[in-house]
């Protein structure tokens, strides 16, 4: 939960900027944070925004692990150059976006980083908001392993036919049957990508299948409600999420 640490102690973190290995077989960029102790520790695989790899994402890891993770935020953007996010991600829009299969390739090699790590203790989470949150739904779909996936607003996992794109040709909902590890979802009742309808058809296609997991939709809110730097920010609703999250990933990382 939000602000449950102890004074008795101080919340130590470390992190830094490496290299891992990518889904292609190079290496990409990473954010690497975690707590400071000896004790085991679950793993988040972080997945960014279509903003990029940016300093929302950097903050969000070091979040993450003064909560107890051992993040791992790799840059999908990483083989498009590099720049400022704004610059990278201008110039990733206008080849199309980054492609599904290349983001689930790196999300492969990011759990499989996190689970060759010493004192891992056998738990892996994948989380994304917006693009991330779809493509964090994607890689728990294909990729076995996981333990955990929080979608925060993500588009486009419902979608219709004629909305595919070379980069992203099957909406994540179509590998509802795939997913094996239960599912946090965070949406905003004002938001349009994805709009209220489809949420419902997300969930009615969770249903069906008899998967794992919950979904919080918040009245007043609309896309990126948790983005404290940006006017779609809702302080309440963010911090109630916020809660809901630290809750879903304990009980499934570190019970």
């Amino acid at each position: 939960m939000w602000n449950s640490y102890s004074t008795a102690g101080p919340v130590g973190i470390t992190a830094e900027i490496i290299t891992i290995p990518g889904g292609d077989g190079g290496e990409t960029h990473a954010y690497h944070a975690r707590p400071i102790t000896d004790a085991p520790l679950p793993g988040i695989v972080l997945v960014h925004h279509m903003p990029g790899w940016d300093e929302f994402y950097l903050e969000t890891a070091e979040r993450l692990a003064r909560h107890g993770y051992e993040v791992i935020c790799p840059d999908l953007y990483c083989r498009f150059g590099h720049g400022t996010p704004d610059d990278v991600t201008a110039k990733v829009r206008s080849e199309g976006g980054v492609r599904d299969d290349s983001v689930v390739a790196d999300g492969a090699a990011a759990l499989a980083w996190l689970r060759a790590r010493p004192g891992h203790n056998g738990k892996v989470g994948v989380m994304g908001t917006c693009s991330g949150g779809r493509h964090a739904l994607l890689i728990a779909s294909r990729v076995r392993g996981f333990n955990a996936v929080v979608d925060l607003w993500g588009g486009g996992v419902v979608a219709k036919p004629e909305e595919a794109t070379p980069a992203r040709p099957v909406a994540p909902v179509e590998y509802t049957a795939d997913l094996e590890a239960p599912l946090l979802g965070i949406f905003g009742n004002d938001d349009q990508s994805p709009s209220p309808e489809e949420v419902d058809a997300h969930e009615e296609a969770l249903r069906r299948a008899g998967k794992s997991y919950e979904f919080h939709r918040y009245d007043g809110a609309g896309h990126g409600l948790m983005y404290y730097h940006t006017p779609q920010y809702r302080p309440t609703q963010a911090m109630d999420a916020w809660n809901k999250v630290f809750r879903f990933l304990a009980t499934h990382l570190k019970a």
